[in-house]
């Protein structure tokens, strides 16, 4: 067990709870730190901000992917030193038989992405599971997931867990954060030996953050007046249904109409104006030849005349600018005279019918994160070396040598044992993490480690969660994954964050 001494005098850090009107936490010592993420009133918006336009948010944030969790630089070390006895706290639903041993991994219901707001204002995510807790309220993933690492000693912002995400779609709910616990080493020193972190959740919520509902006009103008959020949205028309429709009072608020243009004569060199012929008379024809206008522009000859040969009944009736004549064998022709005509187009008039819309909230409460996809235990001070674990995450980043081998889309897994000694890497603090060999890469942090797990109950015990990511051969690929041991003091903040109710955001 290692521990980082504070200065003399120094005083136990202050959860600033009381400040945001959240229950305190007692501490049994120095070794918790907890720190709000979002007190109600900033979860709702948190909410809607992750929500709004189809969830854009959540699938527009990227792997969180910080330099300071990539490190080629590691070695071995001693071994671990328990500080107390082992234990464990049984998983939520656990059934008292043996598990299944089958190649096929059934991937726990438990685990999802952790998203938030960095400190440089980008949209990241990390992975994470339910872990079992009192109020069945609890998130573990990576403290580099929820504390800043910049050096600033703050949380990050706008904190939410959602399991089994997929594509912009959150199963089982949005789940806010309320209260983060970590060790005070991590906290205040970022000792990446104490790399975890374990978040009480509200009350899942489901659904958009608004939604319209279709309403008369009459309660369209008093939702206005009210200061509701409204809509109007246009179907277009026809002409004979936008004349019909205004003929009746009842109708007429129904319906609008978007006047046309007349098309605009110009000149040539008009942005936007196009060419056409334009029919005048011979004589104006015949004046624009003689004036040598040929060629390009308003009122310059367009082309050759054009005669058509038309009936006696058509023949007599013309009127129009074109010359009437005869040919030699009776046929009757029409000669028509064109110049050229530069125009900005028109528009046509456009007829509409109106649906008026009232905008509400469409957020529901879907319950407890644990009562949705269960809880995974919770273990500590178990054997440090060659300990089988599964373990999960959302690997996305790309390898030391640009390759992307992963997509972030699905979940993925690694199994094996834990390395025989503890890892020594100087430049994260780092004295005594486990390792496993797991070719992943960003994205995978904040995964859980399943010691036990039962591929037919899809439940295990945590007993680690992935911190940082190594290429330990230095061939520019990640081979190797490590967690924080969890130990006695792990087990105190642990409990101390599964005994704190949080709640529902919409009752």
């Amino acid at each position: 067990m290692k521990r980082i001494l504070l200065p003399a005098g120094g005083a136990i850090l202050a959860t600033g709870l009381l400040a945001a009107g959240l229950a305190s936490t007692a501490q049994a010592d120095d070794t918790v730190s907890s720190d709000v993420l979002a007190a109600e009133a900033k979860a709702v918006e948190t909410v809607e901000f992750w929500t709004k336009s189809n969830n854009a948010a959540l699938k527009g944030a990227i792997a969180f992917n910080p330099d300071a969790l990539e490190v080629s630089k590691i070695k071995s070390g001693g071994g671990y030193t328990s500080d107390t006895k082992p234990g464990s706290t049984a998983p939520i639903g656990e059934e008292k038989k043996a598990a299944v041993k089958v190649q096929n991994v059934n991937l726990p219901k438990t685990i999802g992405k952790v998203f938030f707001e960095g400190r440089d204002g980008k949209l990241y995510w990390c992975s994470g599971t339910s872990i079992q807790a009192q109020y069945r309220n609890l998130v573990a993933t990576a403290g580099h997931c929820v504390y800043d690492i910049a050096g600033n000693d703050e949380v990050v912002s706008r904190w939410v867990f959602v399991p089994g995400y997929y594509q912009g779609k959150a199963p089982w709910g949005i789940y806010v954060g309320k209260q983060a616990f970590t060790h005070y080493d991590f906290d205040v020193y970022e000792d990446f030996d104490r790399d975890y972190a374990f978040v009480t959740v509200y009350d899942g919520i489901g659904g958009v953050a608004y939604g319209a509902d279709k309403v008369s006009f009459e309660e369209y103008k008093a939702a206005t007046a009210k200061g509701q959020k409204t809509d109007i949205k246009g179907t277009e028309v026809t002409e004979a249904e936008y004349l019909s429709g205004i003929k009746d009072p009842k109708t007429f608020p129904y319906y609008d109409i978007k006047p046309g243009t007349a098309k605009k004569v110009t000149g040539p060199d008009h942005a936007g104006a196009v060419v056409d012929k334009k029919e005048v008379t011979k004589a104006t024809y015949d004046a624009a030849l003689a004036a040598g206008k040929v060629g390009r522009g308003t009122d310059f000859v367009y082309g050759d005349p054009v005669t058509e040969q038309v009936d006696k009944a058509t023949y007599d009736a013309y009127s129009g600018l074109g010359v009437k004549s005869t040919d030699a064998a009776g046929n009757f022709l029409i000669t028509h005279y064109y110049v050229q005509e530069w125009y900005v187009p028109g528009t046509d008039t456009k007829f509409y019918r109106l649906d008026y819309y009232v905008i509400s909230h469409k957020l529901k409460s879907v319950g407890r994160l644990g009562d949705n996809v269960g809880g995974q235990g919770f273990a500590w001070n178990q054997p440090s070396a060659g300990k089988y674990v599964r373990t999960f995450g959302y690997p996305y980043g790309p390898h030391l040598d640009g390759n992307r081998p992963y997509t972030g889309v699905t979940p993925k897994w690694c199994y094996g044992k834990t390395a025989s000694k503890a890892l020594l890497i100087p430049s994260k603090k780092v004295e005594e993490q486990q390792s496993l060999k797991c070719a992943v890469t960003a994205g995978y942090d904040g995964g859980p480690w399943l010691y036990k797990y039962s591929n037919s109950k899809r439940l295990g015990y945590v007993n680690g969660v992935t911190s940082l990511i190594a290429d330990t051969d230095d061939n520019k690929r990640y081979d190797t994954i490590t967690s924080a041991y969890f130990d006695g003091e792990t087990n105190v903040i642990y409990k101390a964050a599964a005994a704190v109710w949080s709640g529902k955001l919409i009752k």
